[in-house]
């Protein structure tokens, strides 16, 4: 797939994540005599169990990890001084390869809110289920059934998440429903898919089912280890990209500059953080950044950058039973649980290496009684936002079984289980550009936006009582990992600790103090992170409204330049973000092949 280096391509694709794969391969198809180039600052994923097997997702956040960046967000008074840590992805795939692997879709009104002509849900749902290869049942009329990427429930089914959906649907008083990504469905407890093909067990990214399985044409080529540095211009046409050898990807390697043409079209695709970069620093973007990082500036485009949004998140462990089944053994390497689960999965795609160790949530909506629980603090944002889209939801609940965070490896070796909670339309925003450091050399300058808005901590707040209460009721619950919970004041009836087991379904609730209320509030500002589903900051709007790309991916001011990825996102999505990052794949796929005479449908 990369043999001797041509200087001329058809296309050049700025970034080889999901979105970029998902266009490429489809391009491919539909001409084989295209002439495609992807640029992509990582490595090869091709078959590497760190990236086909589903279970090793937590391995990619070690410090030393190539697979992915860690962005450095700046301190923030909203986190309680701390400075957020993001990351991306940063291989063949993108963050496909790594991520949790957990199939969400958002609800239609989601895309209809985008008010942007011809990404309408109407015209959106064909290619969701063009897609998709839905293995969890037959005869669901929005999923597909002869996609690439196939949709499953994984390898193991763990008891634990039955617990979960079982106290859920008794104590939180919530329906059971088969399948809460119907597009519509929420507030319900349910099984949660994942991408994963039930007949090999191999996770189920973009560089797989997309690009990799057309290696036998010469003409796709991708070329790893090569960071974009900026768009080449003849006048304001896109003509080529210069590049340089990733540092990470190839260390000590020569960092000169080298160029490749593109006779037709150049595609940004490299995410919410690169993308807004590549732009900059080709002389688009906002005046004042351009003027200080001594760019010159080619179109002034002051949305580059901006509406930069994400999810919410908080993992909170817990002790689990002994007998209960986890991912722990797996996670902490022990090598005989591994060896057999692995002897398993390469037999028939089964076992726990084919899991995340998730299956199980409910996208959750208040009722009144939880609304008033959460105060007035919270009632504009739900009024204005919520209450009229019963297909939104406030945030996902889960419950991860095992342990994942900053404890590994010093934990004793016993069974662990997380509360997790997201919250999927934060009204907090932040910003993404590129700035000159101390040393003159470019750094990011990334403002997160996490819980500026008061009103984004309120239902993280009610979710850690909530999902307590709900944990305290589970059969496997032997107590909280004090460690990891909020610092509540001596002698309080929230203390934390190892129980025998459970409490009665019907005990009664935990009271909070307000002293309690501030334990947790406070800890949430120490330690809410990123969902990794960072959007938003070349976005789809209006040039006057801050946007960066019209409705054909086109940026503003200048031709033969297009962005798909997840930075054209203009307004937050409620999903695990890589449906939509597929979806945008397949709307640019649609639109590029239109404009250059072929047939999509191919």
């Amino acid at each position: 797939m990369s043999p001797p280096s041509p200087t001329e391509f058809d296309i050049i694709f700025a970034g080889g994540g999901a979105t970029a794969c998902v266009v490429a391969g489809r391009l491919a198809a539909c001409d084989p005599s295209l002439k495609i180039l992807i640029l992509e600052a990582g490595e090869h994923t091709l078959d590497k169990p760190a990236h086909v097997q589903l279970y090793q997702y937590p391995f990619h956040m070690a410090p030393t990890t190539t697979t992915l960046t860690f962005n450095f967000g700046n301190p923030s008074p909203h986190l309680n001084g701390r400075a957020l840590v993001v990351p991306s992805g940063h291989s063949v795939g993108g963050a496909s390869t790594i991520n949790f692997g957990a199939y969400t879709r958002a609800p239609v009104s989601d895309y209809d809110d985008w008010a942007v002509e011809g990404w309408e849900s109407k015209n959106l749902i064909p290619l969701m289920k063009k897609f998709e290869t839905y293995q969890v049942q037959p005869g669901c009329p929005t999923h597909g059934y002869t996609g690439p990427v196939k949709v499953s429930p994984g390898g193991h089914k763990l008891a634990i998440s039955e617990e979960f959906i079982c106290v859920g649907m008794t104590y939180h008083k919530r329906p059971y429903s088969e399948d809460t990504n119907d597009l519509k469905t929420c507030n319900t407890y349910s099984p949660w898919a994942k991408y994963i093909d039930s007949t090999t067990g191999r996770r189920s990214d973009a560089a797989h089912c997309y690009v990799y399985n057309q290696a036998q044409n010469p003409n796709l080529q991708i070329w790893v280890g090569k960071r974009v540095t900026r768009i080449i211009f003849e006048d304001k046409r896109a003509v080529g990209v210069e590049f340089t050898n990733d540092p990470v990807s190839c260390p000590g390697a020569d960092q000169s500059l080298s160029t490749v043409k593109a006779s037709k079209l150049v595609v940004v695709s490299a995410g919410a953080f690169g993308s807004p970069a590549i732009l900059e620093r080709s002389g688009i973007g906002a005046e004042a950044v351009l003027k200080r990082c001594d760019i010159k500036p080619l179109v002034n485009l002051p949305g580059v950058g901006e509406n930069y949004t994400d999810h919410d998140a908080v993992l909170v462990p817990y002790l689990a039973a002994d007998e209960a089944i986890t991912m722990d053994p797996l996670w902490r390497g022990e090598e005989s649980a591994t060896k057999d689960a692995l002897a398993q999965w390469t037999a028939n795609g089964t076992s726990l290496i084919a899991s995340n160790g998730v299956d199980a949530k409910i996208k959750w909506r208040p009722d009144a009684e939880e609304l008033k629980a959460m105060g007035p603090a919270f009632h504009q944002r739900w009024n204005g936002f919520f209450r009229d889209h019963p297909d939104k939801c406030v945030a996902i609940f889960s419950l991860i079984a095992g342990y994942l965070g900053p404890l590994v490896g010093t934990l004793p070796p016993r069974n662990y289980m997380m509360a997790a909670y997201f919250t999927l339309y934060p009204a907090s925003a932040g910003s993404v550009h590129i700035k000159v450091d101390e040393n003159g050399k470019e750094a990011l300058d990334f403002t997160t936006g996490f819980l500026e808005d008061p009103s984004d901590i309120v239902p993280i707040n009610f979710a850690y009582k909530k999902m307590r209460e709900i944990y305290r009721r589970l059969p496997s619950y032997r107590g909280e990992l004090a460690v990891g919970h909020p610092k509540f004041p001596e002698g309080s009836a929230a203390a934390c600790g190892e129980a025998s087991g459970p409490v009665d379904l019907n005990a009664p609730d935990i009271i909070y103090t307000a002293e309690d209320d501030e334990a947790i509030e406070s800890y949430h500002r120490d330690c809410v992170q990123t969902t990794w589903h960072s959007l938003g900051t070349c976005a789809m709007k209006p040039r006057a409204e801050q946007g960066v790309v019209d409705a054909r991916l086109n940026v503003y001011g200048v031709t033969n330049l297009k962005v798909a990825d997840m930075s054209i996102v203009p307004k937050n999505v409620g999903t695990n973000t890589y449906s939509t990052a597929l979806l945008i794949g397949e709307k640019a796929a649609m639109i590029i092949a239109e404009e250059l005479g072929l047939d999509y449908n191919v």
